[in-house]
């Protein structure tokens, strides 16, 4: 019988603007996995001159002796995209996944998904991802239980329609990520060019129901917020336009709808509150039907998580 444990696991973690605290949590999240085998990858793309990068370089010094974490510092500020490439390109794992620096796993979140891509023999799996606010509330909830098809003409239309996201819910085979070249320089949606690459490169891709991820949405810090959210949104708009050969009148009706729902939360998270109204309008007049079908499944969906089921 083979042995689970066999298997190293990086966990590759990019930080930037981060209050340590946050890291903290992030790193004993990973250190208290039932799956012990695992690299930690911390990734510094704080300016070298700044008070972050500062605070940070500190609060690592408690880790120097653990043999089990990695500690890099970019020489100057990169972004998301080649930080975690950095990562990529020194972890030592046969599987590599990813976590934000102020996210974290549950307990069996490595070992549950290490397990499922090793009974399914995937190359990279994903999970559903449960986004909360400060006192753990759930205020999103990204379920893909409805994708039953996996063969790339299905994975793709699924994905570019409604986006097969978070990177903490990724994991690869750690060969077949660094083959496709890792993550795009982006300044935004970095994992939804991740998961198109990986769609558009074959890789053997499989979904595992269920959430071992907490992702907090606040406003402290991090890399793809404000203004960069708002351009690189309208940026992934305008790309998609090249796949709409393959998308029904009905399809990319729900696609423009979607596009404007998001704009119309950067819009109002940047304080740009009459954009963010005009983007509102266009978004119910792009597609009425789905405004309502959508409304009624985020609402649905957000009950059953804050009741638990």
């Amino acid at each position: 019988m083979m042995d689970l444990n066999q298997w190293r696991v990086s966990v590759i973690i990019p930080t930037y603007k981060r209050k340590t605290e946050y890291l903290s949590r992030a790193i004993n999240s990973i250190k208290n996995q039932t799956y012990k085998n695992t690299e930690i990858v911390i990734i510094d793309d704080n300016y070298p001159e700044s008070e972050y990068r500062r605070k940070t370089m500190d609060f690592m010094k408690k880790y120097k002796e653990d043999p089990n974490i990695l500690y890099i510092l970019n020489p100057k500020n990169v972004g998301g995209s080649i930080a975690r490439n950095n990562g990529i390109e020194v972890s030592s794992g046969d599987y590599i996944t990813f976590l934000d620096d102020d996210d974290e796993y549950l307990p069996e979140k490595i070992e549950k998904q290490l397990r499922f891509m090793l009974d399914t023999d995937c190359d990279m799996s994903f999970t559903d991802l449960n986004l909360v606010n400060e006192k753990k509330t759930t205020v999103d909830y990204r379920e893909y239980s409805r994708l039953k098809k996996f063969d790339k003409g299905s994975l793709l239309k699924y994905h570019l329609m409604r986006h097969l996201t978070g990177t903490p819910t990724f994991m690869y085979k750690a060969k077949e990520l660094k083959k496709i070249g890792g993550f795009e320089d982006a300044k935004m949606g970095q994992e939804f060019y991740l998961m198109l690459k990986s769609i558009e490169n074959d890789l053997k891709i499989r979904y595992l129901n269920g959430c071992e991820v907490i992702a907090y949405r606040h406003n402290e810090g991090g890399i793809s917020q404000g203004r960069n959210k708002i351009n690189g949104e309208r940026e992934l708009y305008n790309f998609k336009k090249k796949y709409f050969n393959i998308f029904t009148r009905r399809e990319k009706m729900f696609i423009r709808f979607r596009h404007h729902a998001v704009m119309l939360v950067a819009y109002k998270r940047n304080n740009e509150y009459m954009k963010a109204l005009r983007s509102g309008t266009i978004m119910i007049v792009a597609s009425p039907i789905d405004f309502i079908k959508e409304a009624i499944l985020f609402v649905i969906n957000i009950s059953k998580r804050r009741l638990g089921n």
